[in-house]
């Protein structure tokens, strides 16, 4: 494995590459609040001509994303375009051309956020709050800041013994947000996992989504592309197994070990950790999504 090269910002290799897969949770803002030099890095990818997708594990449809971003300030007109794992996810159940998804059934137990009803809009779904009722589990999000994971444990020990498949849409396990980590959808997927049962994951680091993109960059070699983000296990996986260079944000959700202040010795020793623990290394690491 080739060593990553530890830079101070997005400037150090902007030239490096034309097109840009961009992670949004821990790298452009935590849900509330946008990252410093968040803005000045598209505006200055835009001004440059590069091209930029945005790529998340956001368990919520395409324009939902496209109109918080906006809200957050961000001009999603500059880019080539918004890839969810919950917009892949809704095509997939609409189209229904491919198993697992062929095959899944019609009804469904969904986990949402509230009352957003997105993820299933227009979808031949039936809605059912019992796993004795449905044919699979349906998980768009988890709000860790009312429910606990381990309060869904009977719900999921009743679908296991049924053997229902579970539908994932964000494969995150944490998520940042402006009081720190909090637990996201793929912690319950992975409890779901670890009792037996079956987990259809949508989203980094599985390839489809990573091709949905380079759909978007049709004219770019994946040698052209860098993909950021702040996940050893999601972005930095996802990229490297598509074929494309990946750049590491240091202080999104592996933050504790890269604290503010620490010398570029602990910060290398922090990486190196990472990159034995997940078995793959980031061509670049940088502090924030800065230039």
């Amino acid at each position: 494995m080739h060593a990553t090269a530890i830079v101070d910002g997005v400037g150090a290799f902007i030239d490096a590459y034309e097109g840009f897969l961009i992670d949004q949770w821990g790298v452009l803002h935590n849900g509330e609040t946008v990252y410093p030099g968040a803005h000045e890095v598209l505006v200055e990818l835009a001004r440059r001509g590069k091209q930029v997708v945005l790529l998340t594990n956001s368990g919520r449809r395409r324009s939902f994303n496209a109109t918080r971003l906006q809200e957050l300030g961000f001009n999603t007109r500059a880019l080539a375009g918004i890839v969810t794992s919950g917009e892949a996810t809704w095509q997939a159940l609409s189209q229904r051309a491919a198993e697992p998804f062929a095959s899944l059934g019609r009804r469904c137990v969904l986990f949402t956020r509230a009352d957003d009803m997105g993820p299933v809009d227009g979808l031949d779904l039936e809605l059912v709050n019992d796993p004795a009722e449905a044919d699979f589990l349906y998980l768009t999000w988890l709000d860790a800041l009312t429910h606990s994971i381990d309060e869904f444990d009977r719900l999921i020990e009743a679908a296991a013994a049924r053997d229902l498949p579970m539908i994932c849409s964000n494969p995150d396990r944490v998520a940042p947000t402006e009081g720190g980590l909090t637990q996201a959808p793929g912690s319950l997927a992975e409890r779901y996992r670890a009792i037996g049962g079956r987990v259809i994951y949508v989203g980094k680091p599985h390839r489809p989504i990573y091709q949905a993109c380079l759909d978007l960059l049709p004219e770019l070699e994946p040698t052209e592309i860098c993909g950021i983000g702040d996940s050893f296990e999601h972005d930095i996986q996802g990229a490297k197994n598509a074929g494309i260079a990946a750049a590491f944000v240091m202080r999104g959700i592996h933050a504790e070990a890269f604290p503010e202040g620490a010398s570029r010795a602990a910060e290398q020793r922090a990486l190196d950790d990472l990159t034995e623990r997940y078995g793959i290394t980031a061509d670049w690491a940088l502090p924030s999504f800065r230039l």
